[in-house]
């Protein structure tokens, strides 16, 4: 029999989230990993806040609509505050009822500072990596690192000559004026972005376009392909080899005990081979022989977990797919480094909290309770 839709509506309906979201959804795994790590965070969100005044946006309500916005590649804050008026899973997993009306968009800045002083999405990624590395899911020895480029919320049309003249005011278009820059030599030594000071001018290799980025660097541990460590700093040609070394000093300073690395080509140099080996490190890094020798020879070529590092550093090229498309952060939202930091530390949280879904799928409750 065919239905009918009926045109009366209901004058009271009760509707409970909780029955809302299935009971197999991923989401409820990500939640209960989440609630822990802010629980453990909860004297520093006290700290954080005036024992008086009016009461503000619960941080660990901001945090978690952070990682929503990452997880369902929400375009903006402000976007993620519309849809939250009527999506239930996204209620239900900020512990909002249904009645309770959706936040401003400017509290996500309003709080920001405050997240950015205390360091908090970096305790937030150290708190789930924790969590998982209590269940064993991390290795303790064998680790990759990469580097990749992240879009700065500044354009070309903004970088221009320090201490120079402003530009004249285009006739065509005032808040968008066209701005002639061919011919003209423009380096980081001698120009900056006037919209992002921060960020740099930088090309990935011969032939490619230049762009104002930022770099950002992974470690990524073996076993299962979860980050370890994610930092975001200013893009130079080395960048992607200095930060190895302080990625391994910090990784030993939380309790592993990193024995090989896992790199490309671009970490195939003397120096970035030597430091990594005084730190006790074995460097599995390719071989670049276009031109020149390379600084990994047959004593560790030889060996083969060489390979296996060779096979299985490609993983993180996955993790950056995974950020930039997903996460949403191939384009900065943000000017400057602090506030593109803090955005890629929960960017890479919510990663490790994708992966920690698949990984305890065979057995969740028993992996969770550990």
């Amino acid at each position: 029999m065919r239905g009918r839709q009926e045109p009366q509506v209901s004058m009271l309906t009760f509707i409970d989230a909780e029955t809302r979201v299935p009971p197999n959804h991923p989401l409820r795994t990500i939640k209960r990993v989440a609630d822990e790590a802010l629980r453990a965070l909860s004297p520093q969100f006290d700290r954080m806040y005036a024992d008086g005044g009016r009461p503000s946006i619960p941080p660990e309500r901001l945090l978690k609509a952070s990682l929503l916005i990452a997880l369902y590649s929400v375009r903006s804050e402000r976007a993620f505050c519309e849809e939250l008026d009527y999506n239930i899973l996204f209620r239900w997993f900020l512990d909002m009822d249904l009645m309770e009306p959706s936040f401003d968009a400017t509290s996500f800045t309003k709080n920001r500072e405050r997240l950015l002083r205390q360091r908090v999405g970096q305790q937030l990624f150290d708190k789930v990596a924790a969590f998982v590395d209590e269940r064993g899911l991390l290795s303790d020895e064998h680790f990759t690192v990469d580097g990749t480029l992240i879009e700065a919320a500044a354009s070309l049309k903004s970088f221009t000559r320090t201490g120079g003249d402003p530009p004249a005011d285009s006739p065509d278009d005032p808040g968008n004026p066209s701005v002639d820059f061919h011919g003209e030599r423009r380096t980081n030594a001698t120009h900056q972005s006037t919209t992002d000071p921060q960020a740099r001018l930088f090309r990935k290799g011969k032939g490619k376009e230049a762009k104002l980025v930022f770099m950002a660097h992974a470690l990524m541990e073996n076993r299962n392909g979860l980050l370890v460590d994610f930092q975001v700093t200013e893009a130079t040609g080395t960048a992607e080899r200095d930060m190895a070394r302080q990625l391994l000093q910090e990784v030993k300073t939380d309790g592993f005990h990193p024995a090989t690395l896992g790199a490309d080509k671009n970490y195939d140099t003397r120096q970035c081979v030597a430091e990594l080996r005084q730190l006790g490190v074995t460097p599995h890094v390719t071989q670049n022989t276009s031109g020149r020798r390379s600084a990994i020879d047959g004593r560790t070529t030889r060996h083969p977990g060489y390979l296996v590092s060779q096979r299985l550093r490609m993983r993180v090229e996955e993790i950056f797919g995974w950020i930039k498309t997903v996460g949403g952060f191939r384009h900065t939202r943000y000017r400057g480094l602090d506030r593109t930091g803090l955005a890629g530390y929960l960017v890479a949280t919510a990663y490790d909290l994708v992966r920690l879904i698949k990984l305890l799928a065979s057995a969740p409750d028993t992996a969770l309770a550990a």
